[in-house]
């Protein structure tokens, strides 16, 4: 009786100490961004690194306010870095081309996933677009 208390109390004691989704950890998130710029809408564009963009993280999958932002370098590039594993949100402004938002900022939404420690998790290139 006296050991399956101890292993319980350890049981609840490991249970208790699982870290959520966040900083503090050794992996990294990265992506990259290109902003795609119409000079006739819709037929004429170009697209080329987002630079200076702010890129948003939120920790975890039911927080609806970011956790820490980052901008893009020269070639569009992001990285959040020191993440535990867990799940990741992040998302990038972008000028909406629907007609009831036309030229309204609305987010793109990457849902990304850490599942181990020491993971490098590279997105797909996000477009955003500049009316």
């Amino acid at each position: 009786m006296k050991q399956l208390l101890i292993s319980l109390g350890f049981l609840c004691l490991i249970t208790s100490c699982k870290k959520e989704a966040g900083e503090g950890g050794n992996s990294v998130i990265q992506g990259k961004i290109l902003e795609r710029t119409y000079t006739a809408f819709p037929t004429i564009y170009s697209d080329k690194a987002a630079l200076e963009k702010d890129v948003y993280i939120i920790y975890g999958d039911d927080n609806t306010t970011f956790d820490d932002r980052t901008r893009t370098s020269f070639d569009g590039s992001f990285k959040f870095e020191f993440l535990r594993k867990g799940k990741y949100r992040i998302f990038v402004y972008s000028e909406d081309t629907v007609l009831t938002n036309f030229g309204k900022d609305v987010p793109i939404f990457i849902d990304a996933e850490i599942k181990k420690n020491r993971s490098e998790v590279t997105l797909p290139t996000v477009t955003t677009v500049n009316l």
